[in-house]
């Protein structure tokens, strides 16, 4: 079967829910246990980012001397790379870097995508043509080709800085902010679109209706009755956007456009070692099965989240 591609992901994020489901039995029905792991599991991986500074592990861009250690060496629980640093101490301040350069993105896409589908689907007309070709233009694009443009035009052309210092363009971006802005315009016009189309649905409703004939002006309307009720869609979309864009960034790293050496991510640790014959495989492995439950566990809270949403508003 054929991998599902975004303009599918959004029709099926917006599709009703089945008739004979109610809100009470969903709401008994909850998450599941398997949702309550995936929550625990992001949650876990949140605060050791956070408190990655004050943690007791090593320093992530200390090279060290001799050759890789393996699992569960003295000092080491996850063993080291082939440069001899600490693998436990690269993953957790690798996901600081992933999880900053994916919430970032994905929340400068839900704040110009949300804002121009949001004014899409509430004013249609003219506006709503001119803003829904925009969004098709930008999805027209390949992703990973248009975030690689970005990141190359964005990036500085003069000689790399040093071990642990901070590589900024021309404009004073550093690379994390670089692959912010990349990955954030390749959102926008996915979170647009899931905005629009919920908010075509909602700015139907009669309580809209009757806001406006009561003369509540557009942008009241917009702000306090139609954009409460499409943000329950708009943060499902959100969810799975943020893994996009965590494996988005491994895949610029692996490209060489993403995050700089010695500064760890989960992406760069990957394409660090990928090579089996020259690092052990703990440093491999051990990135990418964090990657993995990661985006997992966000896929699955997102659907959940969008299943909610599908059944409340199927049965107004």
């Amino acid at each position: 079967m054929p991998a599902e591609t975004p303009i599918a992901q959004l029709n099926m994020a917006i599709e009703p829910a089945a008739a004979d489901e109610t809100p009470a039995a969903v709401k008994a029905k909850g998450i599941g246990v398997i949702g309550w792991v995936a929550a625990v599991w992001l949650i876990l991986v949140v605060v050791v980012a956070i408190l990655a500074p004050v943690l007791p592990i090593d320093d992530p861009e200390a090279p060290g001397a001799g050759r890789a250690l393996p699992l569960f060496t003295e000092g080491h629980v996850l063993g080291t790379d082939s440069s001899q640093r600490d693998v436990l101490s690269r993953l957790v301040w690798g996901a600081r870097a992933s999880l900053t350069v994916s919430v970032g993105a994905v929340a400068m896409g839900m704040v110009f995508g949300g804002t121009l589908g949001l004014v899409s689907g509430y004013r249609r007309g003219r506006i709503d043509t001119i803003l829904s070709s925009l969004f098709d233009v930008m999805l027209a694009f390949p992703q990973l080709v248009l975030a690689l443009s970005l990141v190359a035009f964005l990036k500085p052309t003069a000689p790399q800085a040093g071990a642990g210092e901070v590589v900024e363009a021309a404009g004073g971006l550093t690379t994390i902010q670089i692959l912010i802005l990349a990955l954030g315009i390749i959102a926008i016009p996915l979170l647009a679109r899931i905005t629009r189309a919920t908010s075509l649905t909602w700015s139907q409703r009669e309580f809209v209706t009757a806001a406006r004939a009561q003369g509540a002006k557009d942008l009241r309307i917009m702000i306090r009755e139609v954009l409460p009720n499409a943000l329950p869609a708009m943060f499902s979309i959100a969810l799975l956007s943020v893994g996009i864009a965590i494996i988005g960034e491994g895949a610029l790293s692996v490209l060489g456009m993403g995050v700089e050496p010695p500064a760890p991510s989960w992406g760069n640790m990957i394409a660090e070692n990928r090579s089996v014959s020259r690092a052990p495989l703990n440093a491999l492995f051990c990135p990418v099965i964090a990657l993995f439950l990661t985006v997992m566990a966000l896929n699955y809270l997102g659907d959940a989240i969008r299943a909610r949403f599908d059944v409340r508003e199927s049965s107004l």
